[in-house]
């Protein structure tokens, strides 16, 4: 019995992965930008997502950086009809917003981002 247990829990640690990585992605940016009330240095992010619909917490941090400080942003994913991947930045002046993220089939709008038609 112990060993059914043992096995069922490796299982499970071997299995997480697999299923985090389904909300996760590389991305790079080439151009510093702001998203929500945090300043990004252009670079390349490693990008994850929990939630669904308009509850979605966004975690971008920076590659190759040493001790980097991971930014948690809320977001909005709507399902993409086509799969490809890219962003769109608002530029403002001087500032640029990061305003969505295609990752595959997911695009992640940033709160305050108009949506598609709007």
């Amino acid at each position: 019995m112990k060993r059914l247990l043992y096995s069922a829990a490796i299982l499970a640690l071997v299995s997480v992965p697999a299923f985090a990585a389904k909300n996760s992605q590389t991305v790079t940016i080439p151009e510093a930008v702001t998203v929500g009330s945090n300043q990004l240095p252009a670079g390349d992010y490693k990008v994850t997502w929990t939630g669904t619909g308009s509850d979605v917490q966004v975690t971008l941090i920076q590659k190759d950086k040493y001790s980097p400080k991971p930014v948690t942003v809320a977001a909005k994913a709507v399902d993409a009809t086509e799969s490809h991947n890219g962003f769109t930045v608002d530029r403002q002046g001087n500032v640029n917003t990061l305003q969505t993220l295609q990752l595959g089939k997911t695009t992640l709008v940033f709160n305050g981002a108009p949506a598609n038609g709007q």
